[in-house]
């Protein structure tokens, strides 16, 4: 088993391993990738490159946001892929802030892709905090990064990837460059073969963890089944008004329920449209 110090920038790609992309052949996969990112970072290109379809949408269950999913295999694997809506947080003032957050609490995806544009890295960096503090299972997709050179901005991936604790791989996606490393990571990640240990600022604080943990330790009893509670936790300190009332309503717990029903349950069978 390998750690994050133990690889460079760029992922070994396995060389018996080929994409067959699989469009939106979702009725069983091995592992549930999701696709997170600002918008226009590149997020439906990296998608339609890994499943092979040019658009697939509908809408999430309750909600006017468009959704898209698709599949693809990679090393004898089925991954279903879930293009989440395009987000600068996961703070929930917004549908679209609201089911991307959702669905990374409590769909338990296997790895989370973070695309991010290298030409405004900083601004995509508070999203990226953001997964982190949710997901043990995640790899930064830095996109464009032929835009950044043509402006002469060059980013350091081996040292994000450091600052980071999860796998960096530069990408443009829209020509396929870097598109097999990044399969590498995401079956590496969701394997277990490769450990990610993502920094999260609230564990640097040892006060704030302590009282983190010890009301996270509460939610977990009343909560049991409740995947992430540390983050629930940090939205209590933090005031969010939408998780207090979930939580005196009991409404959580349903909330996750259907999150993991509508969309992660493995093996299940689903219906779509396809636009091309």
């Amino acid at each position: 088993m390998t750690t994050h110090a133990d690889h460079c920038e760029v992922c070994p790609v396995n060389k018996n391993s080929k994409l067959v992309r699989m469009g939106i052949d979702v009725t069983s996969f091995d592992h549930l990738v999701a696709l997170a990112g600002n918008p226009n970072v590149g997020k439906s290109t990296v998608f339609n490159s890994l499943t092979g379809l040019k658009q697939h949408t509908g809408n999430w269950p309750g909600k006017t946001v468009v959704r898209a999913e698709g599949a693809f295999a990679y090393g004898g694997k089925r991954f279903k892929v879930v293009d989440l809506p395009g987000t600068y947080s996961l703070l929930s003032t917004s549908n679209d802030e609201e089911v991307a957050r959702d669905f990374l609490l409590f769909g338990s995806p296997d790895v989370t892709v973070v695309i991010v544009d290298a030409t405004r890295l900083e601004r995509n960096m508070n999203l990226v905090l953001q997964v982190l503090e949710i997901t043990d299972r995640a790899v930064i997709c830095l996109n464009l990064v032929d835009e950044a050179k043509r402006h002469g901005i060059t980013v350091d991936a081996r040292s994000l990837m450091r600052e980071t604790g999860v796998p960096v791989v530069p990408t443009v996606a829209r020509t396929g460059e870097g598109m097999p490393e990044l399969l590498g990571r995401i079956d590496e990640v969701a394997s277990g073969e490769f450990v990610c240990k993502p920094r999260r600022v609230w564990t640097e604080s040892k006060r704030l963890k302590k009282a983190v943990d010890a009301v996270a330790e509460q939610l977990k009893k009343e909560f049991p089944s409740l995947p992430n509670v540390r983050w629930v936790a940090l939205r209590l300190f933090e005031g969010d008004q939408k998780i207090i009332d979930a939580i005196r309503s009991g409404e959580l717990t349903d909330l996750a329920e259907s999150v993991r029903t509508n969309g992660a349950a493995k093996n299940e069978k689903t219906v779509h449209h396809v636009t091309t």
